[in-house]
């Protein structure tokens, strides 16, 4: 049995900052690499089928590496996981606009996705010890973090793209990403992590309930599959939105291809501020109510987004829906890391990715068999199967 170490709210309020601060980094740096994508494609002369085999690479190098940084987080720490993470990502990102192949990029990406999903169960780990120690359901601020992170980075790589190549651009990235992590790491290892604090008591659903760890059971390991559901569902559509938002509305409704760009932005907007504001909800509805008010409402967004007869309607249902799905992920991710520490966020991260990676394809799929808006639909239904996840689990725990 651990002894909680008491932590000096001082150095709590450091920790959330520096912990912010490679959130927005990892958002940051991904960004600027995806909007690079269609240079590179350029470059390394790949199809685009050969692209999107190459693409897999970055979902394939998260997936395969999550469950040993879960491992290596619980050896070594998750600060120092995190630091090590973030000098790796940031180096890797520089790899891709070194390729002239679509074998080669596959080979660099699955690097570049190893360090990306090893940092993202480092300091998502990190994030719940602190929630932990902190008391408060803090953890949508940090992946609001992350979505500002990527909306920086994402314009700033719009502005640069026609004055710098992707060797140079991608460059910047590696250069910006070690000066951050070598400031914000350095205050990171300084700090002493509070002492991880479970939660093996999910009847209460408050932020208030913890308890000392203990190795998870078989009923623990359920339901923290279950979260990790929840997050496969989220992610599911996510995945979904940002790479057939546009294509629905622009072949569908007729929209022109400026306008047509747009539909994501609205959704990535919708998502970050209702992560911003995710503390507040889910300290006056607590986190059942959370997920079910967010898989519901996300629901009934992307049923008007797919099925809407005009663009600002469906813009209007794809806000909804960024909205709804906002706190889906975050809440399930700090509460299968409350029931299992970072083994618990590995499985839920790596359940996440998954379903990221399912949308894209599954979606086009069901495109070709049916229509487009028919299959944007399915969103619509793993949401509401979120939701319906989220309230079973709750009346499980308490039978």
């Amino acid at each position: 049995m651990r002894t909680r170490i008491a932590v000096p709210d001082n150095t709590l309020t450091r920790l959330r900052i520096v912990l912010t601060v490679f959130f927005a980094l990892d958002g940051f740096v991904f960004a600027g690499w995806v909007v690079r994508i269609p240079a590179i494609k350029e470059q390394t002369g790949a199809s685009a089928s050969a692209l999107g085999l190459a693409l897999l690479g970055v979902s394939a190098g998260a997936v395969i590496t999550m469950m040993l940084t879960g491992r290596l987080c619980r050896r070594y720490g998750t600060h120092r996981v995190t630091v090590v993470c973030a000098v790796l990502l940031s180096v890797s990102v520089a790899l891709p606009p070194l390729t002239h192949s679509a074998p080669a990029l596959g080979a660099v990406l699955l690097v570049f996705g190893a360090a990306y999903g090893s940092i993202n169960v480092a300091f998502n780990s990190a994030a719940v010890d602190l929630v932990g120690a902190l008391r408060r359901p803090i953890m949508p601020s940090f992946h609001a973090a992350f979505s500002l992170g990527g909306m920086l980075g994402a314009g700033l790589g719009g502005l640069v793209a026609g004055a710098l190549s992707p060797t140079r651009h991608l460059f910047g990235l590696t250069v910006i990403g070690l000066l951050v992590t070598a400031v914000a790491g350095r205050t990171l290892l300084r700090i002493q992590p509070p002492a991880p604090v479970r939660d093996t008591s999910p009847v209460r659903d408050t932020s208030e309930q913890h308890s000392a760890a203990r190795p998870p059971g078989s009923r623990t390991r359920g339901l923290v599959i279950t979260f990790g559901l929840i997050a496969l569902c989220t992610a599911y559509g996510e995945g979904a939105l940002a790479d057939w938002s546009a294509l629905h509305l622009e072949h569908d409704l007729d929209a022109t291809p400026g306008v047509a760009a747009v539909g994501y932005s609205c959704f990535a907007l919708a998502m970050t501020i209702g992560r911003l504001t995710g503390t507040r909800l889910l300290e006056r509805l607590g986190q059942t109510r959370t997920l079910v008010g967010g898989g519901t409402t996300a629901a009934l967004g992307m049923l008007l987004g797919a099925l809407a007869p005009s663009v600002w309607a469906a813009l209007l249902g794809f806000m909804i829906t960024g909205l709804g799905l906002a706190n889906l992920f975050p809440v399930a991710v700090e509460r299968a890391g409350r029931l299992a520490g970072p083994d618990g966020v590995a499985i839920a991260s790596t359940l996440g990715y998954g379903g990221m990676l399912l949308g894209p394809p599954a979606i086009g799929f069901m495109a070709d068999w049916f229509s487009l808006p028919a299959a944007l639909t399915s969103v619509a239904v793993l949401a509401a199967t979120a939701a319906a996840i989220a309230a079973l689990t709750r009346r499980a725990a308490a039978a």
